[in-house]
């Protein structure tokens, strides 16, 4: 699958913003993902947090994970939307991205609902990944 389209951006984005509504979340950062996978499909997570902190499901992790249990991937493209100045996946959830996309997926990222869409590939954000 090639890039995503502007339209395409635009319906991850929404559901990302969407699904970010029902975050649990016990600190202040509601984050939601939507992913792309190859065949077109669309599947979105929000971070849920728990009182052991160790136990977080982050929102990237939640939606490659429901795109996988419902046999569909590979993931194309994610997007992840918090309200933050800067945010990226950490490197767990980057291992994901890897795992269920691989280093061409792109990941892109928007701090305000309709705001600017940084958009990098995996490879760039974590350019020296074991192969």
């Amino acid at each position: 699958m090639n890039e995503p389209s502007t339209e395409t951006w635009r319906s991850l984005t929404n559901t990302a913003w969407a699904v970010r509504e029902h975050a649990r979340v016990h600190g202040k950062t509601r984050v939601g993902a939507a992913v792309l996978s190859a065949q077109g499909g669309i599947h979105a997570g929000c971070n849920i947090e728990h009182i052991f902190r160790s136990h977080d499901v982050h929102a990237e992790v939640n939606a490659l994970t429901t795109m996988a249990a419902v046999g569909d991937g590979p993931a194309v493209a994610i997007v992840i939307v918090a309200e933050r100045d800067r945010f990226t996946p950490c490197g767990s959830c980057l291992d994901w991205i890897f795992e269920l996309g691989g280093p061409g997926t792109s990941v892109a990222f928007q701090g305000t609902r309709g705001g600017p869409l940084l958009v990098l590939r995996a490879d760039e954000l974590m350019p020296h990944y074991p192969a």
